[in-house]
């Protein structure tokens, strides 16, 4: 295969991809460089993407954001380490996750907790706190609200 063709079918590709679902350019990237496209003419397809708005960094991490929240339950720590792993710049994943509801992050986060909590054995009530902290920041939340949310039941 020519390398004009190469070039042409990988946009094409590429362009299908992401008209079908949220990508952001680090996914294509590497999509483009699985597909033996040469680093050049990535290049010239990711300006393209962008270009024709196909590829939105911001698009992207507001859907990631949403989604991971909404389904995954997922703490905006954990949805923020995912996102720089992308190589998106700070700002927008600043703004995507300022996107969250307080309220609706706090509401779930005690969901969360009071869910794992019905599951869990412990032998006192410091073990349980340990436990529930644990889980929590393995979901990604901040340990502060953690911290918060754990001392309220004592009251």
């Amino acid at each position: 295969m020519s390398e004009e063709s190469l070039y042409k079918t990988a946009l094409a590709k590429a362009m299908a991809l992401c008209s079908r679902r949220e990508y952001c350019t680090e996914d294509i990237r590497t999509k483009l460089h699985s597909w033996g496209v040469a680093y050049s003419d990535s290049q010239k397809i990711l300006r393209t993407l962008i270009k024709e708005n196909f590829i939105n960094e911001t698009r992207y991490a507001e859907s990631f954001v949403k989604d991971k929240f909404r389904y995954n339950k997922w703490g905006k720590i954990q949805i923020a380490a995912h996102l720089k792993v992308k190589r998106l710049p700070a700002e927008i994943i600043r703004n995507a996750l300022d996107s969250i509801d307080n309220e609706l992050y706090i509401k779930t986060l005690r969901e969360l907790i009071n869910s794992y909590r019905r599951n869990i054995k412990a032998k006192n009530q410091y073990d349980l706190k340990g436990k529930l902290l644990r889980y929590g920041l393995s979901k990604g939340f901040e340990s502060e609200i953690l911290y918060d949310i754990l001392n309220e039941k004592d009251d």
